[in-house]
This record gives C-alpha cells, structure tokens and sequence, in this order.
C-alpha cells in the first residue's frame, strides 16, 4: 500500500514536469561530485567513520530537474555494523574494527519548481518526488539493499539578498530481513545569503525521525559557502554537527559541479 501510494504522488509530480517542459528553450546538463566524511558512535561503543563519495548528473529543463546520483561508499565500523541509507542513522554493530566499501546507493529525483509562485509576496513552493535504489552490498553492510522512497516540499521566501528555506518530506522505507524500519517524517529550516555575485553562504536546521524504534531523531546543523569560479564550475564547501545520539558528531566535505 505504501507503495501504490509513493507511485500516485510521483505520478502526479511526474506530471507536472512534463507540463513544465513545453514553456523552456532548451535543457541544462550539470554534473557534479565531491568527498564527504562523517564521523559518530550512534549510541554505540565505537566510532562509525563514513566517507561518501556521489558522482551526479542533473538535467534542468523549463522548471524541472531530473536528477541521478551514483556514489562510492566506504564504512570503517565495528563489523555487524548496517548502514540504513543516505542521510540515514547507521545500526551500530559490536565486532571488530573493520572497512568495507564498494556500491552506495543509487537515487534518482524530479523535482518541479515554482509549482505555486507569488511575485508579489516572494514565495515560491517546489515538490520533489525521489528513489533510492538498494544497490549498496547488504553483506558488507553498506545499505539495506531495499527501495525507499520520498516525496518533500519546499517553500521559499525569497529577501534582497537572502533567501528562506522551510521544507517537509516523508520517507517510506522498504524493510530488509528480520529489520522491520520506521517510515520517517523530515523537515528542514534555514536560509542562505548572498554575499556577491559569486559567493553565497547557508545554515540549515535538519530534523528527521528515526527509522529504528526507540531511538531519538536526528537532529542536524548544516552550514555551507559556495563560490561560482566561472560560467562553468562551482565549488562548495560545507561543515555538519549532530545534536542526538542518532546524528553523526560530525561532518565536512567538499561539492565541485560543472554545468555544461
């Protein structure tokens, strides 16, 4: 049933886009990578050190993205340890210290901007349906090898030189053998600045509930500065703390994108 469900939303997003697609000149092709680290015991004894590297391509066209991510994962945990997904709390395990990499996995998204837009009071809402794929090795640990899905709305106000961010999503999650997930609500807040033409900074607030019964939310601040080099390439640079025992302790990494 939850399925069926994910299916009529994404349908109906889905939609929208290809209305979308007859009002724009021509598409945008933007493809992207970057490393970033995490690090955090998870309420367990040891720490669990994550590093996540994401080659992406993204297709913008009138006021739709379609967006595909494929990335690289290695986990230094103690073994037995379970990685639930991206931005998902890892299940700490209680053996040795061990690495295992290989396969993340794979997410593909639309998202329909300006779905409802005002001028006149400066917002703006857009939908986001998305799937990650269970391509991670569920032997090594790095995923549950299970299909989730999420859809999410963001609404933006948009200032001079500052734009607010609020967002809320919902995550269906497919459940692995003898692990029965939580499906978990997210929300976001927060906003970016404009320092010039070529350099913009943000902070956002992350919450997202548990998909593991009886564990606290994760609870997240986020902050990054990005710099457009040129017409071409972007650099972005980012740091991340965890405020539960579900949350990482900490994060960074660093984004390169280059738009065709």
């Amino acid at each position: 049933m939850k399925t069926f469900k994910f299916i009529g939303l994404a349908g109906c997003l889905l939609l929208t886009g290809m209305v979308a697609l007859a009002d724009d000149s021509g598409p945008k092709v933007t493809l992207g990578t970057g490393v970033e680290v995490t690090s955090g015991t998870y309420g367990g004894d040891a720490d669990i050190e994550d590093l996540y590297v994401p080659l992406s391509a993204t297709l913008d066209y009138g006021n739709v993205a379609f967006r595909v991510t494929v990335p690289y994962l290695s986990v230094r945990a103690p073994e037995g340890t379970a990685i639930t997904g991206p931005g998902g709390e890892p299940i700490p395990g209680t053996g040795d210290i061990v690495t295992n990499s290989g396969l993340g996995d794979v997410i593909g998204s639309v998202t329909v901007y300006d779905v409802v837009r005002s001028k006149r009071l400066g917002v703006a809402l857009d939908l986001t349906g998305s799937v990650k794929l269970g391509t991670a090795d569920e032997a090594k640990g790095l995923g549950t090898g299970e299909t989730d899905f999420t859809v999410q709305a963001d609404l933006l106000k948009f200032l001079d030189q500052a734009t607010l961010l609020a967002s809320v999503g919902y995550r269906f999650r497919g459940d692995p053998a003898g692990v029965d997930l939580e499906d978990s609500l997210l929300a976001s807040v927060g906003g970016t600045y404009k320092f010039s033409p070529q350099v913009r900074g943000g902070l956002m607030f992350d919450y997202r509930e548990s998909s593991i019964s009886d564990r606290d939310s994760i609870r997240e601040i986020y902050g990054f500065l990005s710099r457009r080099v040129n017409d071409e390439w972007k650099l972005q640079l980012f740091v991340l703390a965890g405020f539960t025992d579900s949350s990482p302790d900490w994060g960074a990494g660093i984004h390169v994108k280059r738009i065709m």
